[in-house]
């Protein structure tokens, strides 16, 4: 597939999807949807980390309000069903771990374009705004799934009601996000932070991925069963051969990914 509204590109392991609409702060039209999805899904059997990022000064602004193909007649229900479900989708049932590296706003289904994924990483001088009832919405693209589940009932229903910026720092101190960092040091933090993915035993994240989503729905004998379940199978893997031997002689792993 050609990609107009993003850029890919894989190397070591990591798929690095960049949004690619700066004109516009990287809004999310129609065409862009379906190109993120495209590439998540290609990208999680052929990559050991996914990384989503933006262009220019903004993450993702959220939905492109004044995109032309919807003027008029934007069915917003139509469009959460069938543009932005799958989109969510394809991240979170991921088989191998995303990084969403926020480089600045993240607004509306921006934001929760970034808290889809595994781990959000964000510059300092970024921030998230759940814009939604600035014009008479609610939060969507998972983002009334997420919030509570990330930085509890209190901050999730501020968050959704008065619409405030919520910085970096406070997303990071507040358990919405994995970290903020510097501005300087984003870029390379990020990298390194996706390396470490790359080269890491890429099975026993999926089960992480598994057995930590499975947790908010499950009690705990259901959680316990899933977790034994799922060592079993790390545990007949290379990988975790590897890690044992490594222990054992004092030295780095090398994880292949089996």
């Amino acid at each position: 597939m050609n990609y107009d509204t993003i850029t890919f590109s894989l190397e070591d392991g990591i798929a690095a999807i960049t949004l690619n609409r700066a004109d516009v702060m990287n809004a999310l039209n129609t065409q862009m949807r379906a190109e993120i999805t495209h590439a998540v899904t290609e990208s999680g059997t052929k990559s050991r980390v996914v990384v989503l990022t933006g262009s220019g000064r903004a993450f993702c602004s959220g939905q492109d309000l004044g995109d032309r193909a919807n003027a008029g007649n934007l069915d917003l229900e139509r469009t959460l069903h069938d543009e932005y479900e799958p989109m969510i989708k394809s991240i979170i049932n991921c088989p191998v771990p995303t990084l969403a590296a926020v480089n600045g706003a993240a607004a509306g289904a921006g934001a929760n374009l970034a808290l889809a994924c595994d781990v959000v990483i964000a510059t300092e001088s970024a921030y998230f705004l759940q814009a939604f009832t600035r014009i008479g919405l609610i939060p969507d693209a998972g983002g009334s799934y997420t919030l509570p589940r990330t930085m509890g009932m209190a901050k999730a229903m501020g968050a959704a009601l008065f619409s405030d910026k919520i910085s970096a720092r406070d997303a990071d101190n507040w358990g919405l996000i994995w970290e903020a960092v510097d501005d300087e040091a984003f870029e390379g933090h990020w990298k390194s932070r996706a390396s470490h993915l790359a080269h890491g035993p890429t099975k026993s994240y999926e089960s992480v991925k598994r057995i930590i989503r499975a947790s908010w729905n499950n009690d705990l004998k259901s959680q316990l069963n899933l977790e034994a379940s799922e060592q079993g199978k790390c545990g007949k893997s290379r990988d975790f051969r590897e890690g044992v031997l490594a222990f054992v002689e004092k030295r780095t792993p090398n994880f292949e990914g089996r």
